[in-house]
């Protein structure tokens, strides 16, 4: 071949090449952190109903089986199924053999956007499983339960029926919220039919309002010497029981964040406990899947507005639950997942916030020993990188007048109402202000997955070291080995320890004859504490974090010998002669 059909046949082939990257590339360039060719396409700038998060959630399980285990845990009030997705890489162990991290969002209805955040958590861990080494080292030792909306029937509700951006809280149970002995005969009226409950005023010569002139949605109160033109007359809405006031009896008043058994109070202490710790369904699910896995060490609650990570304790009578070890944990955690989430505040919740009693995040804690953080999301810092505060209704304007265009707001219109007269009804959309808009839902997605992520990571991670063999005489052997844990989380929390939730940890030695077993106290003061029976299995109350605990053997024959480490939260390891 002469050289000119060598050279055309190159050029040939490199124009081929060429052609392929340019197909490949032209419908995408990867951007970096992000799945750059997923096999499950989700588009995370809106929401999903229940159907939807279904539906996302039967995508991933289907296009990774390697990884993922798709199960119902239980069944909501009106028949729902409870869908938890199981993450973790199978081919590297059972899933209940890792220490795992729990997730959850959408506890309360209108707190609509931790369910798809629970979903991006899901799908950025499956879909950057095949291209990054850290993603596959971390579902190699640890196991994600996910369950994106623990209230599935009122999130619906939400979504499809007349709300306010508040409301529905609780679940779907009706009941009598006004008193008078009927359940539900006052429900929210959508007057103007939009889909959203919004303010009525009207025109009066009381009124102490006025509309800007420089901007009519917003009503503007007058100086005390002037004169005003509107009053407010409340929500949207009739009354249809005839009581006087409107919408007061629609979705229970409920809170399904005050029904956890720890420190419960009656509803005449915390208002929105119902009849008993786990009376709704959707809880008592959760409650039941936890306890079943003993093997939950991190927990993460996704609740919807405030810029805010929060630990307990809930109520101030539970500080001394938390000790200062823990604590020390919990502050590393949170003030880590302050500097990954922009506008985001590390607080606790009795002392920064309110009290709570019979709370989710102080039963996981209280009950099970499980260090666990309820995230506040949507934070107006998102808008302008200012501290504005939740619900500032300037900065609100300001949004919709320049990021979302008018379309957060209904504008003032007149109806002729059945009581007050005409009125005019206007104000914010219910899917605004507490709810992400769409293009700020992605990145504040991913910076939360990016916390609840580093959170599992310092789940424990145990490894058996240092082994060291000493001949005594007599045919006799010491062995000596260091079972260390290369992460922040102890095995068992001061909590548990306390109330002792969890087995010991077990550090067996097979293939071996043993004599005797001991926990290392102090190897330089030889002090050793004796486990006198099963002598070759010994029972280790804790193994802390960044640390790690002795034991030891006298044995009469071992060769060929191998040493097992099996904890509830902290995994198992191995070591083989």
């Amino acid at each position: 071949m002469n050289i000119q059909k060598i050279t055309t046949l190159v050029l040939a082939l490199g124009l081929s090449a060429c052609a392929f990257v340019s197909e490949a590339q032209q419908k995408f360039f990867r951007a970096v952190g992000t799945p750059h060719d997923p096999k499950v396409e989700i588009a995370f700038n809106r929401y999903y109903t229940y159907e939807g998060l279904v539906d996302n959630l039967q995508k991933i399980a289907k296009a990774h089986p390697e990884l993922t285990k798709l199960e119902s845990i239980g069944k909501s009030y009106q028949g729902r199924d409870i869908w938890t997705l199981t993450v973790t890489d199978f081919s590297k162990g059972k899933a209940e053999d890792k220490p795992a991290m729990w997730i959850d969002g959408n506890i309360h209805s209108n707190e609509i956007q931790g369910a798809e955040f629970s979903i991006y958590s899901a799908w950025y861990l499956t879909e950057m499983f095949a291209d990054n080494e850290f993603i596959q080292e971390l579902l190699a030792d640890k196991t994600f339960y996910i369950t994106p909306t623990i209230n599935p029937d009122a999130r619906n509700d939400f979504f499809l029926e007349p709300n306010t951006a508040s409301s529905p809280r609780s679940g779907m149970m009706i009941l009598d919220n006004d008193g008078d002995g009927l359940a539900g005969e006052d429900m929210m009226d959508d007057l103007n039919g939009d889909g959203s409950i919004t303010m009525m005023i009207r025109k009066s010569p009381t009124g102490r309002f006025i509309k800007d002139p420089q901007d009519p949605r917003r009503l503007i109160q007058v100086e005390q010497d002037q004169m005003g033109e509107y009053e407010y007359i409340g929500q949207e809405g009739l009354d249809n029981d005839g009581d006087g006031r409107v919408n007061e009896d629609g979705v229970g008043y409920y809170d399904p964040n005050r029904d956890w058994g720890w420190n419960w109070q009656p509803d005449y202490v915390q208002r929105g406990a119902l009849s008993y710790p786990f009376t709704l369904p959707e809880n008592r699910a959760v409650m039941e899947f936890v306890m079943k896995h003993p093997n939950i060490a991190g927990a993460q609650s996704f609740h919807n507005s405030g810029g805010m990570i929060l630990r307990g304790p809930g109520a101030e009578e539970d500080v001394s639950t938390y000790n200062r070890q823990d604590i020390q944990i919990y502050d590393a955690i949170g003030n880590k997942g302050a500097e990954l989430i922009p506008g985001y505040r590390y607080i606790v919740v009795y002392k920064d916030l309110y009290s709570v009693f019979g709370g989710e995040l102080d039963w996981f804690y209280g009950n099970r020993g499980i260090f666990t953080y309820s995230n506040e999301l949507m934070t107006s810092y998102l808008y302008f990188h200012e501290n504005a505060g939740r619900g500032n209704q300037d900065e609100q304007l300001k949004v919709d007048k320049y990021l979302t265009f008018g379309d957060a707001f209904v504008d003032w219109k007149e109806f002729e109402h059945p009581t007050f007269g005409t009125v005019e009804i206007g104000g914010f959309k219910k899917n605004f202000g507490r709810a992400h808009p769409g293009f700020l839902l992605e990145q504040d997605a991913h910076r939360n997955s990016a916390f609840t992520i580093f959170h599992a990571y310092h789940t424990p991670k145990l490894s058996v070291m240092d082994v060291k063999e000493t001949d005594l005489g007599g045919g006799l052997k010491e062995i000596v080995a260091t079972i260390y844990n290369e992460r922040l989380m102890p095995t068992h929390a001061s909590q548990d320890l306390k109330y002792k939730i969890e087995r010991p940890d077990y550090v067996s030695i097979s293939g071996a004859k043993v004599v005797a077993g001991f926990v290392v106290e102090d190897e330089d003061m030889k002090k050793y504490k004796e486990q006198k029976h099963s002598p070759e299995k010994i029972a280790v109350e804790n193994i802390p974090g960044m640390s790690g605990v002795k034991v030891r053997w006298i044995v009469s024959s071992a060769n060929n010998y191998s040493i097992n480490v099996d904890s509830a939260k902290g995994g198992k390891a191995s070591w083989s002669k």
